[in-house]
């Protein structure tokens, strides 16, 4: 069965963007590009909120045609196009670019997303991901936790979470002073209990 992965980049002080959706303080060379190539290749999709869906569609279906485009940024254009996506909105009627739109997160549908073959499901979007974790639908976390602190902005994790009970798996240090993060879900341990 395949996994629900949510992977995003987040400051150390959980922002995953500033004030006024700034990524810029976002430090991916060409080693955490690698990585990031690396993984969705081997995925069987990606599931995205609107907003997450529509700042990745707007660059990436063509950034490979940049006479300036690195050859790992030319590489994750052609993967993005290319893997099938699942984009959840009210709104969207067509998404374009291999994309599926879904109207809402309904866990019985998820799960039989899981249930098909192929590659695990990378989950990205703030939003997307606290509708997700509600339904304790998400198996994996890969944070990439960048070396800054942003001071304001949208959190990963919004106010009030959802608890659950995590298992290091991974952990890594890339050059730049990115330290990846990977937990499971420890579905054993149940949800944490949190008491006052």
């Amino acid at each position: 069965m395949r996994k629900i992965v949510l992977m995003m980049s987040v400051s150390l002080d959980g922002y995953i963007e500033g004030p006024g959706r700034d990524i810029g303080w976002h430090r991916v060379d060409e080693e955490l590009h690698r990585y990031f190539n690396d993984v969705v290749a081997g995925m069987g999709g990606l599931l995205s909120g609107r907003v997450t869906h529509e700042l990745m569609a707007a660059f990436w279906p063509t950034a490979d045609t940049d006479p300036e485009a690195t050859p790992v940024t030319a590489e994750f254009a052609a993967i993005w196009r290319e893997i099938p996506k699942i984009v959840y909105s009210r709104t969207l009627e067509d998404a374009g670019w291999n994309t599926t739109v879904v109207r809402e997160v309904v866990p019985e549908e998820v799960r039989a997303l899981t249930e098909q073959p192929g590659g695990d499901l990378g989950l990205g979007g703030a939003d997307l991901a606290a509708a997700f974790l509600r339904h304790d639908l998400v198996d994996e976390f890969h944070i990439c936790v960048h070396p800054v602190l942003v001071g304001a902005g949208k959190p990963l994790f919004p106010a009030p979470g959802t608890p659950a009970a995590l298992r290091l798996i991974e952990s890594r240090t890339f050059g730049n002073g990115v330290v990846l993060l990977r937990h499971e879900r420890d579905r054993a341990a149940g949800r944490v209990l949190v008491t006052q």
